[in-house]
């Protein structure tokens, strides 16, 4: 059987943009050819850095660990909401939001892409960094009510970068065993690809983390 494969993740780099409560991401060379005969690259990066997965752990203490799912739960067939026509900057994606973007979509079980716009702003600006739209409280609630498995969206923050709102939203997913996945990167053409889609996104095994990086792929059967 054939397989086509969409890329949904960000590049990582040295001085790639990331959390600015997080050290910055350095990735020197150590060694490289001709001078030494061999290359060899390093990572000095948080855990929660580019495309990656939040655990329980992130924000619950006690809670699960990235380890400590199986990684079958982190494969599923994929919703994608375009809401980049509905929300600018600080928008809460709430529940209202969502029951109008999802009207009609089988949610149960599913993974749910929020594609907002902020993907494509992804840069060492105050915009990026503090301004993206962000899944509410209320929004969080009502996608756990859904039986969502798992929530994506293309900025660091799900929950944006208020504090209160951003604890709750987090507490409210992972807490209900709701795993989220961050800073995806959504290119041209993928709503029609999401269509019939599985999205898979694997993390490095990390024993106790409560978070990893991940590639983030839409597979399809050709």
């Amino acid at each position: 059987m054939n397989f086509r494969i969409l890329d949904l993740s960000q590049p990582l780099g040295d001085g790639s943009p990331n959390c600015p409560v997080h050290p910055p991401v350095r990735m020197p060379v150590t060694a490289d050819h001709p001078a030494d005969g061999w290359r060899m690259e390093e990572f000095h990066m948080a855990s929660h850095t580019g495309t990656h997965l939040d655990a329980p752990l992130h924000k619950i203490a006690g809670g699960k660990s990235i380890d400590q799912f199986p990684l079958e739960a982190f494969m599923a067939p994929a919703v994608g909401l375009d809401l980049t026509g509905r929300v600018t900057e600080h928008t809460p994606i709430d529940a209202t939001l969502l029951e109008s973007a999802c009207a009609g979509l089988e949610l149960k079980d599913r993974i749910v892409l929020l594609e907002t716009g902020w993907g494509r702003k992804r840069a060492k600006t105050v915009e990026w960094l503090y301004e993206s739209p962000y899944l509410s409280p209320s929004g969080a609630e009502w996608l756990v009510a859904q039986g969502v498995r798992a929530v994506g969206i293309d900025h660091f923050s799900i929950g944006g970068m208020d504090d209160e709102d951003n604890v709750r939203t987090h507490e409210i997913l992972l807490g209900a065993g709701v795993w989220v996945v961050e800073e995806l990167r959504f290119p041209e053409g993928w709503q029609e690809f999401v269509a019939g889609a599985v999205f898979q996104a694997l993390p490095l095994h990390l024993p106790g983390f409560s978070g990893s990086p991940c590639r983030a792929v839409l597979i399809q059967s050709a």
